[in-house]
């Protein structure tokens, strides 16, 4: 049961790098009111939990009826945060978000689901992660449900970095944000590229 908790602790807080999309996070939340940040953290994090525990529970045979591959997932997962990425280095997000504030009194956008949840934090890397652990003890239940507490305990992290790194931005100013947005969406860009480069690897050289 330790064991099994200790080992899907380390490989889902690596691979869900709470402390490396924090700031991603923070970059798309700029300009937001401190109650709709809190908001978008806590329900990017359900949500994203949600996800890994469905993926945990009935993965493999969902992908399986649906034909679906880990490497196609990580191919789709990368071509949505790459366009995601452009537009926090060309401030697409900043002049969409101006306009339909100019139409709304108050008008922050949603963005716990896409791309928060998925794929920031239930990218193919974390579903891969938990079905391959679920998956070595598909007989012990005890030790499963360890790995889903650990799975609530990175989640937890998350949420937390997510609270402290909106607060160190806001601290920053609004120029060292829009500079650091702009390395944010590159950092973003080089990470789908590095999804699509796996899937494809994977895919025709194995």
């Amino acid at each position: 049961m330790y064991e099994a908790f200790i080992a899907a602790f380390i490989g889902l807080f690596v691979i869900v790098d709470p402390i490396g999309i924090a700031p991603v996070f923070a970059g798309l939340t700029q300009g937001a009111t401190d109650a709709h940040k809190r908001a978008m953290a806590i329900k990017g994090t359900i949500v994203g939990t949600l996800i890994l525990v469905f993926f945990a529970l009935v993965g493999k045979p969902f992908l399986n009826a649906l034909g679906i591959s880990m490497d196609g997932l990580r191919v789709a997962g990368g071509i949505m945060l790459f366009i995601i990425a452009l537009e926090m280095v060309f401030e697409k997000r900043t002049e969409r978000k101006q306009e339909s504030a100019e139409k709304l009194d108050e008008y922050f956008e949603d963005i716990s689901v896409f791309p928060v949840a998925l794929p920031l934090l239930a990218g193919p890397g974390a579903i891969a992660t938990i079905m391959l652990t679920m998956s070595n003890y598909e007989d012990d239940f005890v030790a499963q449900a360890a790995i889903l507490a650990a799975l609530a305990a990175v989640m937890l992290i998350t949420l937390v970095v997510f609270f402290t790194a909106s607060k160190v931005m806001d601290w920053l100013g609004p120029t060292v944000n829009a500079v650091l947005t702009r390395l944010l969406g590159v950092i973003l860009a080089a990470l789908a590229a590095q999804f699509i480069l796996d899937g494809f690897r994977n895919t025709f050289v194995g």
